[in-house]
């Protein structure tokens, strides 16, 4: 039996990059698939990859919805321009498992189809530039991504405050923007935003950052 993981491509967008469309139909680990061959009971990886519109998210969620009804094993790889995090938020319910910028190059969209059907391992770099570009795509300015990370690791506003070394009403004002951009301040949707981000986790052997000034002055001696 082969051990290609299968991909189902759902919503294909008018000019989606070629590049992207030649390696998944010719990529010897992957193999195109349509809704009708999705007939086994979980016996070989799939990955349905579900382009979302983001005037039209709702629509995204009910795809996804029928797609792992009865298909507990599938697993769904979201391409996006734009979201914003209810919207996000809401696709995570219906079951998507990860998401992907429109903008990412093909081969790193097809290492992360690899890696969700358990065939290779996403390459560091991979995600290192989900990392980069997901909160970018839903607003966030890379010093809130920053302070996201920090409170979905259940930090008070105090201690990020302090690791970061900026003042308690900065970090106040970035985590009302949070919230703003957000539509959410639970701890728990933090922790499900920052995963899906991609943001890395907050490790105890983390030092607190110089204060800003001080970075400037080495840089000018």
């Amino acid at each position: 039996m082969s051990s290609a993981v299968d991909v189902l491509i759902i919503d294909e967008p008018p000019g989606l990059d070629p590049t992207l469309r030649d390696i998944l139909e010719h990529e010897p680990a992957l193999r195109t698939v349509g809704e009708d061959d999705l007939t086994g009971d979980g016996d070989r990886p799939v990955v349905s990859l579900v382009f979302v519109h983001e005037a039209h998210p709702e629509m995204g969620c009910r795809r996804i919805a029928a797609l792992r009804d009865g298909r507990p094993w599938m697993r769904v790889l979201v391409a996006f321009h734009a979201l914003d995090a209810g919207a996000m938020f809401g696709l995570i319910e219906a079951g998507a498992d990860a998401f992907v910028g429109r903008g990412t190059p093909a081969r790193e969209v097809c290492a992360i189809v690899l890696a969700l059907g358990g065939a290779a391992p996403l390459p560091a770099r991979t995600e290192a530039a989900a990392a980069e570009k997901a909160p970018d795509a839903i607003g966030l300015t890379p010093r809130e991504a920053e302070v996201l990370r920090f409170l979905s690791a259940g930090f008070s506003n105090k201690e990020v405050a302090r690791r970061l070394s900026l003042s308690v009403r900065t970090v106040e004002t970035h985590r009302l923007n949070l919230r703003r951009k957000t539509q959410t301040g639970r701890l728990k949707d933090l922790v499900m935003l920052a995963r899906q981000l991609g943001l890395k986790p907050v490790l105890d052997s983390e030092t607190p950052r110089a204060p800003a000034h001080h970075a400037v002055h080495a840089a000018r001696l």
